[in-house]
């Protein structure tokens, strides 16, 4: 299954990981797209809550650009960079073209919706 991300006016799919958190997710995309206010973090991922904890499944994990994971059980992570840390995995980018123009240097506000 995939979901786009709509960043401004660029918008990507991202393939979808097999797991609980990511079936979660997709329950609440199909009750419309689930809106995300994210923060730069560190020059390289963008963070912002999710409004809601999510079931994890966390493992030790290094990160690449295009990586969308779940945090703390109720935040959302894109990367733009790379990190190591425990992380439930969401999915990933398919088409990093235009990824960090879209994301920028600062805020940003990120939409989920199930791909069709």
């Amino acid at each position: 299954m995939k979901m786009n991300v709509q960043i401004g006016d660029y918008t990507f799919t991202a393939a979808l990981e097999h797991n609980q958190a990511v079936n979660e997710l997709i329950e609440m995309m199909k009750e419309g797209p689930v809106t995300i206010e994210m923060s730069d973090y560190s020059g390289f991922e963008k963070v912002g809550p999710l409004g809601k904890g999510l079931t994890t499944d966390n493992h030790q994990t290094t990160t690449t650009e295009g990586d969308i994971v779940l945090y703390s059980g109720d935040q959302i992570v894109i990367f733009y960079g790379s990190n190591s840390w425990s992380y439930t995995r969401i999915g990933k980018i398919d088409d990093l073209t235009d990824w960090k123009t879209a994301l920028g240097s600062g805020d940003v506000t990120a939409v989920f919706t199930v791909a069709e």
